[in-house]
């Protein structure tokens, strides 16, 4: 089998919205015509676990202008854009994805990839490379390395690695200066609102929204909320996050407080379990909770099926549980990431240094086959080109440091 998607016969509309992404991702463009006339990837096999996106979709245009053969499958079994995987299987990238996996044909897609025996493999919340750790020892010893895409994973991978069984190098593209600081951020934050607006199409100016985790992406939907006319609370287990969004001018306090008051509730922290059962009990009548975490494990979704008396869908991706005092809480998008199952996703103008990053990754991992494995940053000088490259993009002029400065700066003798 080739690929299995939703409906092939998508492949037209796919191809618009791919186009239309590639319009707004100059950077990752350049890329691809160096990759074209280059070949840096020819005849290299990569398995990417990634949300199939129209963004994503340009990635693996790149990688395939460059030499690749790839096999794709989705990161979230409902953030799959179903055109855009119809588009890509047409142009010979073997896609096992669609929107609306159940869990074991999520892990029947990952199991394509691993018989595909990829030399890199990209990931998105790392569950193709502990699949692989766990399943297949013998790939895992063949694979030259991979990238991991978002906090989530990059945790998980970190965590392998303290306890020895990381067997392969891994590039933690999320932690680039030019993917956080403005993937996490601003990509983040817009989308998020976006996939809370699409949802339930409520007023924000006025509300009070409870931010849980200030880390990027807290930050990046703490500032767009704040930006729409909601009264921002954050709460934090990190007492130096949770000073900096105090000094940011937000409300910070515990869940427990911000339960009470809270109209809207986004989770973004990574962890699990973060609005729970004595948090459900004091929310107030049309509570809304969102996640923006990766996994659906942030709002104990248990929990609030053990509470109500009543379920109904009230609209897409909005369900009502009634509880039994009379109370209706909302959860939007069945706890998964609401930015891309109610809505798009990042805007592709902040993806395009994401994947570039990613595409440049790749290209380092398979000129460097003899990396140690451990998790690794992005090389600095790739940081650097991605962010050249996009303010070249942009029209934007930067000064340069004169000889006389860079001599300045690599000297210690002179002083007051």
């Amino acid at each position: 089998m080739e690929y299995k998607v939703r409906d092939i016969n998508l492949a037209g509309q796919g191809r618009l919205q791919l186009d239309w992404a590639e319009q707004h991702m100059p950077v990752l463009l350049i890329i691809r015509r160096r990759f074209q006339e280059e070949q840096p990837l020819k005849g290299l096999k990569i398995g990417a676990v990634l949300h199939v996106t129209k963004e994503t979709g340009v990635l693996m245009r790149t990688l395939a202008a460059g030499g690749a053969e790839i096999v794709l499958a989705a990161s979230n079994p409902l953030s799959t854009q179903d055109d855009v995987a119809a588009a890509l299987a047409s142009e010979g990238i073997h896609v096992y994805a669609w929107r609306g996996e159940t869990e074991k044909e999520y892990y029947w897609a990952i199991e394509r990839i691993v018989e595909f025996e990829p030399s890199i493999v990209l990931d998105d919340g790392a569950d193709l490379h502990t699949y692989i750790h766990r399943n297949a020892e013998d790939l895992a010893k063949r694979i030259k390395g991979g990238t991991e895409e978002t906090t989530t994973g990059v945790i998980r991978l970190r965590a392998m690695e303290e306890q020895g069984v990381l067997r392969y190098p891994v590039i933690a593209v999320n932690d680039a200066y030019t993917k956080y600081l403005f993937d996490n951020r601003y990509g983040t934050g817009q989308s998020t609102i976006d996939g809370i607006l699409r949802a339930t199409n409520i007023l924000l100016a006025g509300k009070n929204l409870v931010v849980a985790g200030y880390g990027w992406c807290g930050r990046g939907i703490a500032m767009r909320a704040r930006g729409m006319g909601a009264r921002v609370i954050v709460t934090e287990v990190d007492p130096i996050r949770a000073l900096e969004a105090y000094m940011d001018g937000f409300q910070v306090m515990t869940m427990e407080e911000a339960a009470r008051i809270g109209d809207i509730f986004v989770t973004a922290t990574g962890n699990r379990d973060v609005i729970r059962k004595e948090h459900l009990e004091l929310m107030k009548d049309g509570a809304i909770l969102a996640n923006s975490g990766h996994f659906n494990v942030e709002i104990n979704i248990k929990d609030l099926e053990e509470l109500a008396v009543e379920k109904r869908t009230i609209r897409p991706h909005v369900v009502e549980y009634k509880l039994k005092d009379g109370r209706r809480l909302y959860l939007l998008a069945e706890g998964r990431l609401v930015n891309l199952v109610a809505a798009e996703g990042h805007p592709s103008e902040v993806m395009d240094m994401s994947f570039a990053n990613q595409a440049l990754s790749v290209l380092y991992i398979h000129q460097n086959p003899r990396m140690e494995p451990r998790v690794y940053k992005v090389p600095l000088e790739i940081d650097r080109r991605v962010a050249e490259l996009k303010l070249e993009a942009l029209g934007v002029k930067i000064d340069k440091l004169t000889p006389t400065q860079e001599e300045y700066l690599k000297s210690w003798t002179l002083g007051t």
